[in-house]
């Protein structure tokens, strides 16, 4: 067999495409299963251990699977070609610290601008038009509470339960 004739090196392409295709990878554990900057766990089914990386949903975890024509199948399951077109593909979307990137320049543009969003965001305050008199405690933060007034007051009703 000669290899340097133009059909010798199409069917070493084919016979590579074949390995490619049939080669699981049961080697690789989650250490090793590193897509989009994140490692992924190989016991899971795909469309639940894609989630686990930043910004990528549920939805965009069950497009990404319907795009590639892969099954739900579990992570450890994958073959070689299989998992070089997902890597491919996760690799289109903004994610990880790129997303969070974007985001806070986004915030910094909104603050940059004087907008009310942006005001919002300066402040601590929820900025989607929820109300802020009461509730919005997840974003402003735990109350003050003005300790010397509770103080005063029990101290107070020490010295009335001392007088009877």
């Amino acid at each position: 067999m000669m290899f340097g004739h133009r059909g010798s090196v199409r069917l070493l392409a084919d016979i590579k495409q074949r390995l490619l295709n049939n080669f699981p990878l049961h080697s690789q554990r989650v250490q090793c299963l590193h897509v989009g900057n994140t490692n992924i766990p190989d016991n899971k089914r795909l469309e639940v251990a894609l989630q686990y990386i930043s910004g990528i949903g549920r939805r965009r975890a069950h497009q990404i699977l319907v795009d590639l024509s892969i099954e739900n199948k579990h992570t450890k399951d994958l073959t070689g070609l299989e998992l070089h077109f997902l890597k491919d593909e996760v690799s289109k979307y903004i994610t990880g610290q790129d997303l969070k990137r974007c985001v806070q320049g986004d915030i910094q543009r909104l603050m940059g601008v004087q907008s009310y969003r942006g005001y919002n965001h300066a402040c601590s305050l929820p900025c989607r038009g929820q109300r802020t008199s009461t509730n919005a405690r997840t974003k402003k933060g735990q109350r003050n509470i003005d300790k010397t007034r509770y103080q005063s007051l029990a101290e107070s009703m020490q010295r009335c339960q001392g007088r009877s």
